[in-house]
């Protein structure tokens, strides 16, 4: 159970000893497929931290302690991603995709990982004023994050193959949609 609104942080180099163990963690491992080695977590996290690569690694804290990972991307920004994604669904023009995780175990279930993808969509799009939509494609048998997108106010709106980040996984995914509010119109 979370205590408190939920807040963000980017990730720093003194953070990634945290995100190993998290992707350690035999759920996260299942579906996040990363080396937790110092120098792996350095050379897949360090363009973000720097600032070189378009990924925004963001910390998901409540009550001032870290709980899970967000990163946050214009899927523009990865034009073979967007070549994946097209026979699947159609990709809004300035969209934003994310990636997610919940790393501390005790915090899994109750809703964490909805009010965790709720907040981070509200900052979003205070972020990112262009961006009209947040398109996020899930392996279909990770059902937990999917029905966490669900409970955030995201619509699924396409189903179909596309490469799994873990290799034991076939490629049927779930795509779901969240578009921005009437109310918060951006640039």
């Amino acid at each position: 159970m979370l205590d408190g609104p939920v807040g963000f942080r980017p990730l720093t180099r003194a953070d990634l000893p945290l995100l190993g163990r998290w992707l350690e963690e035999p759920l996260m491992a299942r579906w996040w497929v990363h080396e937790t080695t110092p120098e792996a977590l350095e050379a897949d996290f360090g363009p973000c931290i720097d600032g070189t690569d378009p990924t925004e690694v963001l910390l998901a804290l409540a009550d001032g302690r870290p709980f899970g990972l967000v990163q946050r991307y214009r899927i523009a920004d990865f034009p073979e991603y967007v070549d994946e994604l097209t026979p699947v669904v159609a990709v809004p023009p300035r969209a934003l995709s994310i990636d997610y995780l919940i790393g501390e175990p005790g915090v899994r279930g109750g809703g964490a990982g909805a009010a965790m993808l709720r907040a981070f969509v509200g900052e979003s799009w205070a972020a990112y004023p262009e961006a009209d939509a947040v398109l996020v494609p899930v392996a279909a048998g990770n059902v937990a994050s999917w029905r966490a997108l669900e409970r955030a106010g995201f619509t699924r709106v396409a189903e179909g193959p596309l490469t799994p980040d873990n290799p034991v996984d076939p490629p049927d995914h779930v795509v779901y949609l969240l578009r921005r509010p009437p109310g918060l119109r951006g640039a």
